[in-house]
């Protein structure tokens, strides 16, 4: 995604489309944010180069629209059926959203972008969707659907990416898998929601920009990458970050989240999140140690470089993924 400058206004544009839906003050307007946020989503990924951004464009394109055209067929039916409204409303955000059992649409739209494109769609595109399904007025129409699709993502993201050789792929999965603890966070608390997505963007982001920098996009790319041990070390303490394990970054969000779940009472959704985290922990454990044990072979001439010119986003990878280290520290500090 080349930064020219149309690009660049339709960034900006993407992100006002995002502004818009999540501080309206009515569906309709949220409605305008959301396709404001669709249109300037497509030129950014299509392509007249290759035929996969532009395949991917448009099944984005299709699964939006629909969404879409489903919020405004309930807007038909708010004044005579307000509750199958409100359910046919929240169905619609689900699947912008990408959530299981939603979700066949995101991992094949993942494998035709570029790893700033895949970013701009875990992080910013789930935004506005996310923040709209926190509105919703929790009955039971809207409780229910997004409590089953909680648990229908966090076993669709862990058994999904046992087997995917793409990157891309498994990082989609790991997204679908993520979900499934913000879709339970807003049940209880928006507080707790915010702060996983937030240090849920930053870990993804790191590790997909660590990926661009080695480009890898590809399981025996990352096998062959021709990096520093430095920075595979870090690649591989980013993958452990991601999928939640202690004392790293990621592991803060899921140990916030399950105190409020063990509070509010869900245990069998908690154990079914606990349960898919450790299978999501071994697929990125299988890429490290495959990346670890198999070398690629390299000559002493380039062994004796200390900076390698891929590793320019192993400091941004360290620092936002390892940062948790420091937070017991931090703890008896204060």
């Amino acid at each position: 995604m080349p930064f020219s400058p149309y690009k660049i206004s339709f960034l900006l544009t993407l992100v006002s489309g995002t502004l818009l839906s999540i501080s309206s003050s009515s569906w309709f307007t949220a409605w305008i944010g959301l396709e404001l946020n669709l249109m300037s989503f497509i030129p950014l990924i299509s392509s007249k180069k290759n035929q996969l951004p532009t395949e991917a464009s448009l099944k984005y394109f299709l699964i939006q629209a629909l969404g879409s055209a489903i919020i405004i067929l309930s807007s038909t039916l708010t004044l005579l059926y307000p509750q199958l409204a409100l359910l046919l409303v929240s169905l619609a955000l689900l699947l912008k959203l990408g959530a299981a059992p939603f979700h066949s649409w995101f991992p094949q739209v993942m494998e035709g972008l570029s790893w700033l494109q895949a970013i701009i769609l875990m992080t910013i595109q789930k935004l506005a969707p996310m923040f709209l399904i926190s509105y919703l007025s929790m009955s039971f129409y809207t409780h229910t659907p997004i409590f089953l699709a909680a648990v229908f993502s966090a076993t669709v993201g862990a058994l999904g990416g046992i087997n995917q050789t793409s990157l891309r792929k498994i990082l989609s999965y790991s997204s679908i898998n993520h979900m499934s603890w913000m879709l339970i966070a807003m049940l209880i608390n928006e507080t707790s929601w915010m702060i996983y997505f937030f240090l849920y963007a930053l870990i993804t982001s790191s590790v997909a920009l660590y990926f661009l920098s080695i480009q890898s996009y590809f399981f025996f790319h990352l096998i062959n990458s021709n990096t520093t041990p430095l920075t595979k070390m870090i690649s591989i303490l980013s993958l452990f970050s991601l999928g939640g394990m202690p004392p790293f970054s990621g592991f803060i969000p899921k140990w916030i989240m399950i105190q409020e779940m063990i509070s509010a009472g869900f245990f069998f959704a908690l154990l079914i999140l606990l349960l898919s985290s450790l299978v999501t922990l071994y697929f990125y454990i299988r890429l490290s140690l495959a990346s670890i044990s198999i070398s690629y072979a390299q000559s002493k001439w380039s062994l004796t470089f200390f900076f390698h010119p891929t590793s320019i986003y192993s400091p941004l990878s360290s620092m936002m993924n390892l940062f948790g280290l420091l937070m017991p520290s931090a703890l008896l500090i204060m």
